[in-house]
């Protein structure tokens, strides 16, 4: 019996996965056929499995693919325990290669000030005036850039016949209210620059052609879409001769870094930024400790070697 086959039916027609994530678990079933050499799915020991992971990673692949096939392989396994007799699924417990650590990527301080600076020059057009608002806004606030395409001019209720709003700006107070990852909202403080933007983009903000609320609009005056900022956003900051490559999260990034620089509050920054864990935003201590260690190699007359 193909059961490789009727799992990637299953797959598609009970969980209704996309064909691309469907074709994904076919490779990676395949490519655990071709390692045992045999389908025999029942004959696959832990230790095999074990086995094949270590021999992917000495050919190259990264940590992060291997974890994701062994993923794959164990949901299959899974659902193949729930069709046959299987003593145990061979690939729990197997873990993929430890992954290096990567730090997010932040602008420093002066290139964070010089790019949110060049919008201030020549941005009479509606155009400017909606990226100046919402690129202050990323860097004042650490919004995702989802959570800022999200955002309404103010609170929708759905009793009025709109749609509940995921998030809206009170300028008034001087805060956004924004719905994170796991629908949890939270409110983030704007700080003056971005204050004054927002006020001088509402000032001549057409309606909406969508009948949306939405804060910020697209070319075609309806929501912006979170590919549409991140393209504005490269832009610019091609345009200021940033020198590294921008996009939104370089922003939260940015925001967080130089927030905790500043405060050294982790637990502030972790309510900021929406993290359910303190675990996400301890990341940024390591940035913090790199910038240090930067002023402290630049400074003290005993950090380098002569």
């Amino acid at each position: 019996m193909d059961w490789v086959a009727r799992y990637l039916g299953e797959l598609a027609t009970g969980r209704q996965l996309s064909p691309h994530t469907v074709d994904a678990y076919r490779r990676d079933l395949a490519e655990l056929a071709a390692l045992a050499g045999h389908d025999d799915w029942a004959r696959l020991t832990h230790v095999d499995i074990r086995r094949y992971a270590a021999r992917l990673h000495a050919g190259g692949q990264s940590a992060r693919t291997i974890a994701r096939k062994l993923s794959g392989w164990r949901g299959f396994y899974a659902w193949l325990s729930n069709q046959t007799q299987l003593a145990a699924n061979p690939v729990d417990g197997v873990h993929a290669p430890k992954r290096p650590r990567s730090l997010p990527k932040a602008l420093a301080v002066d290139d964070a000030v010089q790019l949110m600076d060049a919008n201030t020059r020549g941005h009479a057009e509606p155009f400017e005036l909606c990226n100046r608002a919402m690129f202050e806004l990323l860097y004042s606030s650490g919004l995702r850039v989802s959570e800022l395409a999200g955002l309404d001019v103010a609170w929708q209720d759905a009793r009025a016949g709109q749609p509940a709003s995921l998030g809206w700006l009170d300028l008034q107070a001087g805060e956004v209210v924004v719905t994170g990852k796991g629908n949890k909202m939270r409110r983030v403080p704007v700080g003056g620059p971005a204050r004054e933007a927002l006020a001088a983009w509402l000032a001549v903000r057409p309606a909406a052609r969508d009948g949306s609320a939405a804060l910020f609009l697209s070319a075609r005056d309806t929501r912006i879409s979170p590919r549409v900022v991140q393209n504005r956003l490269k832009e610019h900051a091609l345009r200021a001769g940033t020198p590294v490559h921008v996009h939104p999260h370089v922003l939260r990034h940015s925001f967080a870094s130089h927030l905790l620089q500043s405060s050294g509050d982790l637990r502030a920054v972790q309510e900021l930024l929406g993290h359910a864990s303190i675990t996400s935003t301890q990341i940024y201590t390591a940035l913090d400790f790199q910038h240090l260690s930067k002023v402290y190699d630049a400074a003290h007359p005993r950090a380098k070697a002569k």
